[in-house]
């Protein structure tokens, strides 16, 4: 049996790390908020992310380093709720953070200090929290929103779909954004697994045998490219520069790895000019590690001193190691993908303010929306400006 329906300015649906920014925003401006999350603690993926650090933001961020079928629509957002912003909160509020590589900012000590910072901004009078309760039930009618979740009934002029992507399910996530948003009209742009390892087949599961190698390297794919890491796995390519160009990739295209980024074309022609008694195996192993050097000679199918090597061969070869084609036969999924691409189309959102454009009253922000951030910091700087963007308007 339901009790009688409480009644707020605003109902937040999804206490992840765009929830919390937005229900702080609207509870400090006066709103009475409910925040409702069916998980047992709010900011789970915060607490997750980093190594239990957290990647709060990246000092870099700016548009570009989003992909949206609208590559203009998180302008407006990310310019009204910067990096800096959120690092002045941090600062405030007297956590120690730290710059990794690439701009991406750290806590020096744990997750949990965000998490703890966004509950205390989130005023007491103001904002209820709810958690460990699902929804059953959201509707609309005559102007208010009508949510029933663990035998309880709320209802609100305003209604934020802040639930999240698909991505990591073992913490609890579902498509249940998409399924509300379909619900009241809203057009979905298909949801796929994003910043996640790729997986090889074929003759290429040869490449399998390396698992635990890593190598710098760049990255192509299109007229994308980005230099990091990659690592080896037992299902095939990951680390930093493979989970970023996942972001990019499509089935049936291939991923083009730059084992040699720092050397010149004719870097071998010129080893054979001053080391011609120097194998080819050695002079590969020399800037790689053994069990990938010997996995790419073997594929090379080459071998000898390099003075008594063709220059054109040695061309070859140069050149096949740094355009070196794999053609992944998929992703590890949702299960190992940090974000969601896609999500509830940008077409359908005011960048403004983030409402729906023929449903007054309705919001979606952070990875529920077709908005999605390079590794480093960048989706969590999505929540933080969405959430802001909304909480403004309510």
């Amino acid at each position: 049996m339901t009790r009688p329906s409480e009644k707020f300015d605003a109902i937040i649906l999804g206490a992840g790390g765009a929830g919390l920014m937005c229900a702080a925003i609207a509870g400090q401006r006066g709103r009475k908020v409910l925040l409702i999350d069916h998980a047992d603690e709010p900011g789970k993926k915060i607490l997750i992310s980093g190594g239990g650090r957290c990647n709060f933001t990246n000092i870099h961020t700016a548009p570009d380093r989003y992909i949206s079928q609208n590559k203009h629509f998180a302008k407006s957002a990310l310019s009204r709720y910067t990096a800096n912003d959120f690092i002045a909160l941090v600062d405030r509020h007297a956590i120690d953070w730290h710059e990794k590589t690439l701009g991406q900012l750290f806590c020096d000590g744990s997750a949990k200090q965000l998490v703890a910072m966004l509950l205390n901004e989130c005023p007491a009078d103001t904002v209820t929290l709810s958690l460990g309760k699902s929804i059953t039930a959201v509707s609309h009618r005559d102007g208010q929103y009508r949510v029933e979740y663990g035998g309880e009934v709320a209802t609100a002029p305003s209604l934020v779909i802040a639930t999240g992507g698909r991505s990591i399910p073992k913490m609890g996530a579902t498509g249940f954004a998409y399924e509300l948003a379909r619900q009241f009209g809203l057009k979905v742009v298909e949801p796929v697994p994003a910043l996640v390892p790729l997986t090889l087949g074929g003759e290429e599961t040869l490449f399998r045998e390396l698992s635990g190698v890593s190598a710098p390297i760049v990255a192509r794919c299109g007229k994308t490219q980005f230099r990091e890491a990659a690592l080896f796995t037992h299902r095939g390519l990951s680390g930093p520069a493979i989970l970023q160009i996942s972001s990019y990739w499509k089935h049936g295209e291939a991923v083009t790895v730059d084992f040699m980024p720092d050397l010149s074309p004719d870097w071998l022609y010129q080893a054979k000019q001053h080391l011609p008694r120097i194998t080819l195996k050695k002079a590969i192993g020399t800037h790689l590690p053994t069990r990938l050097s010997d996995v790419l000679i073997e594929r090379i199918a080459l071998e000898g001193e390099l003075g008594n090597l063709a220059d054109k061969k040695l061309e070859e070869t140069a050149r096949r190691l740094s355009h070196w084609r794999f053609m992944p036969n998929g992703t590890e999924g949702f299960a190992k993908a940090e974000v969601t691409a896609g999500g509830i189309s940008t077409a359908e959102l005011s960048s403004k303010n983030m409402e729906a454009r023929q449903m007054p009253g309705l919001y979606a922000i952070g990875e529920a929306v077709d908005v999605t951030g390079w590794l480093g910091g960048y989706n969590f700087q999505w929540a933080w400006a969405s959430g802001y963007a909304a909480g403004q308007a309510l």
